[in-house]
């Protein structure tokens, strides 16, 4: 074997390891679903998205996420038309439920360290940065807790568990 090739080799195969070490530190990487979701303001601990919350939050490894938060209890529209709500219709879809996305980074331990939102269906998000001092992702094996605090103080804990991956048809780990 010439030098050339073991040299070819060896970068190959450097360069992969460090791929899947990469890959292997990020923790949040990967699909979640909300568990449970509280509030706390003012010391009262109630539902953030009523008694049946249903959400997903993605982290991709090219490092973009998005998270869509609902109430499920939300009642279906009068008219089967989105845009065709009434007042009260659409002021309760949008005080019970968010999606937005973006982007977020992890530090050298492959923790959380932050985010970018990017897009939201509350615009005032768009553009925010949000750093570990007012959201924060603790993973713990294949449950999450999430801890963000509104910008006027307000606690909201989200409970995650990771999904498990679909092969073939079939669930698996």
């Amino acid at each position: 074997m010439s030098i050339r090739s073991i040299i070819l080799a060896l970068t190959l195969s450097v360069s992969s390891s460090a791929f899947a070490q990469t890959a292997a530190e990020n923790q949040v990487v990967g699909t979640w679903r909300m568990m449970s979701a509280t509030i706390d303001p003012g010391g009262k601990n109630i539902s953030a998205y009523g008694q049946k919350p249903n959400g997903l939050l993605v982290f991709t490894p090219d490092m973009h996420f998005v998270e869509v938060l609902t109430d499920a209890g939300i009642p279906r529209f009068a008219s089967n038309a989105r845009g065709e709500g009434t007042d009260d219709e659409n002021r309760m879809a949008m005080s019970r439920s968010i999606g937005f996305f973006g982007t977020y980074t992890v530090d050298e331990k492959g923790e959380f360290s932050g985010n970018r939102v990017e897009g939201s269906t509350f615009p005032n998000w768009v553009g925010s940065v949000r750093t570990r001092e007012d959201l924060r992702l603790v993973v713990e094996g294949d449950r999450m807790t999430e801890q963000f605090r509104r910008p006027e103080g307000t606690e909201i804990r989200i409970e995650w568990q990771r999904v498990k991956k679909v092969t073939g048809g079939q669930l698996s780990e």
